[in-house]
């Protein structure tokens, strides 16, 4: 009785001891698995930091909603040896990656690339701005490179800056990344860009510098991609008859402020790049022009016009001489003035209608 007793109390250990074994597989098999199946959801930003233990990146991972079990992912990155071989960086994980997934890209350092895009005509300054509010890289230190003459020898580029150098475009940079490695992407992108028009530059002798120069003043001129020819044959037309460019960007560029400019403007900025003190380019470009405007000094409209003037509308009045380029600021002022007349007269209307009211 006693011995039947002993080996019925064995049995029930043994199957409870079983299914505790069954119990804790099903947990580490179901805990291996996505948290969702549905991949219609949107990734999680995880930044593992540098000195992170396993345990840190674990809690973190389930905090975010990525794994079901940190236990199991610790036992996995054990169980794998990835555990010493996890880099630091910002990861975008979905809910729908696997624990073994997870712990390839982390091995791997298959980190999260921020997409921002540079826009046609952005300044060396503005590029900095970009970069340090995306958190690529601290403004002041991607300047300190950017705008030293060394830097820009090494690239072989005219320098003194890299302005006109860093071609606008959609980049792909993970947080954090060197200034060096987004300088480097950038003159690259630039140089790939310019090899389809080196040829067509030294046949009609003209420099790179001379030719990134005036595609930045084009560029920052041209609203309409139409109006770019125009604006760099008129600006080729005044170089060859050595007339001053007159361009009010390179005024602004002298001054770090795109901004209507005042007629006391036009003479007390004493400035290398004040194109209406100084005759011929500016020292270096004003801003990083796109390749439509490279292409407009390079293939300028073939027209005799020296003047152009705004319209209000981002188009221009375009003239041959000072006399026409007159009449087209006269008729400019005497639309606004009818415009002003008119708004000035319907708000007259409109208070006499709530008085009679």
């Amino acid at each position: 009785m006693k011995f039947s007793r002993y080996k019925e109390k064995k049995l029930v250990i043994f199957i409870s001891f079983s299914i505790l074994i069954l119990v804790l597989i099903g947990f580490y098999l179901e805990s291996l698995s996505p948290n969702f199946k549905s991949k219609a959801v949107e990734p999680k930003i995880v930044e593992i930091e540098r000195g992170d233990s396993i345990l840190e990146i674990g809690r973190k991972l389930k905090e975010n909603g990525i794994i079901k079990s940190e236990l199991v992912f610790i036992f996995e990155a054990l169980r794998t040896g990835t555990y010493n071989k996890i880099k630091a960086g910002e990861y975008a994980f979905y809910p729908y990656q696997s624990i073994k997934e997870i712990l390839i890209y982390l091995k791997e350092g298959k980190v999260y690339l921020r997409r921002i895009t540079i826009p046609e005509g952005s300044t060396l300054w503005q590029i900095a701005d970009i970069l340090e509010k995306n958190k690529i890289c601290k403004k002041e230190e991607f300047l300190s490179l950017a705008e030293d003459p060394v830097i820009a020898e090494s690239f072989g580029l005219p320098g003194p800056t890299l302005e006109g150098y860093l071609y606008p475009d959609t980049y792909f940079f993970h947080k954090d990344t060197s200034p060096e490695i987004v300088i480097q992407t950038m003159v690259e992108n630039f140089w790939r860009h310019w090899e389809k028009y080196k040829e067509i530059a030294e046949k009609q002798k003209k420099s790179l510098k001379e030719v990134i120069i005036l595609a930045s003043i084009v560029e920052k001129e041209a609203l309409y991609f139409k109006e770019k020819p125009l604006i760099a044959a008129v600006y080729l037309n005044r170089l060859r008859r050595g007339m001053p460019l007159q361009a009010d960007p390179t005024i602004n560029y002298a001054l770090r402020h795109f901004r209507r400019l005042t007629y006391k403007d036009y003479y007390s900025v004493k400035s290398p790049y004040n194109t209406y003190l100084n005759m011929g380019l500016p020292p270096t470009p004003i801003c990083n022009p796109g390749e439509g405007s490279i292409k407009a000094v390079l293939f300028p409209a073939k027209v005799s016009y020296l003047y152009f003037v705004a319209k209000g509308d981002g188009t221009h009045y375009f003239s041959r001489t000072y006399k026409e380029h007159l009449r087209a600021i006269k008729r400019i002022r005497n639309k606004k003035f009818n415009k002003n007349f008119n708004s000035t007269l319907i708000s007259g209307r409109q208070n006499i209608k709530k008085e009679n009211l």
